[in-house]
């Protein structure tokens, strides 16, 4: 099936990257990786050549399967459906909708309110305050959730997609100094996930465009 390694346009901080790259590790694919960097020559997303894979000049991309396909969760839909082991969406109609609930209240609701380009818009010294205005109330609604859907992991005792918007979004937290504290249920389910090996090897610190500065 596979003509080629798939190729993932990455940039090792961007958490909707390490969402993709957290499935592809489980799901055991070989891949390349082409980092875009986000911050350096004003942004290699606005790059002509990237544009054209990517018209939303967004990271990640995909290139699979002689297609390109953009937006984290319609590529972890698409792995899902092209490459079901282990399974990322639970076979149960209503569980499955639970998972896909808790990554659109992250990947809808949390994340896009706080990542680079909104911050650029603030400006810097707001920066910080706002992204913790962003991921509080959006936490506030996460914990809730996941008191009624959570066992091991977000729902139930197999990780799913809900885990790889999670892990992303609490590393966003605790980077810009959101106290973790009131949400006992999201912290406890994110050093679960993190003591995974697939959740390790993808994480921003062993990428290969990490810089040696923040390399683990």
């Amino acid at each position: 099936m596979q003509a080629g390694k798939p190729i993932l346009y990455s940039y090792f901080r961007s958490s909707c990257s390490w969402r993709v790259r957290i499935a592809l590790a489980l799901k055991s694919i070989d891949f390349e990786t082409v980092p875009i960097n986000l911050i350096k020559d004003g942004g290699q997303q606005f790059s002509e050549e990237f544009q054209a894979l990517n018209p939303m000049k967004q990271v990640p991309a995909l290139k699979i399967d002689g297609i390109t396909i953009a937006q984290s969760l319609a590529i972890i839909e698409y792995l899902e459906e092209t490459r079901p082991t282990p399974r990322l969406l639970p076979q149960d109609p209503k569980k499955r909708a639970q998972v896909r609930m808790i990554s659109d209240i992250i990947t809808s609701g949390i994340q896009p309110l706080q990542n680079l380009s909104v911050l650029k818009q603030v400006g810097q010294e707001n920066q910080l305050t706002w992204a913790q205005k962003a991921i509080r109330p959006g936490f506030n609604a996460l914990e809730q959730v996941l008191w009624s859907t959570a066992g091991k992991y977000c729902v139930g005792d197999e990780v799913s997609m809900a885990d790889l918007c999670l892990v992303p979004q609490v590393a966003n937290a605790e980077r810009f100094k959101v106290d973790l504290t009131p949400y006992p249920t999201i912290s406890r389910i994110n050093k679960t996930l993190m003591a995974l090996e697939a959740f390790q090897v993808s994480h921003p610190c062993r990428q290969p465009d990490t810089p040696p500065e923040l390399r683990a």
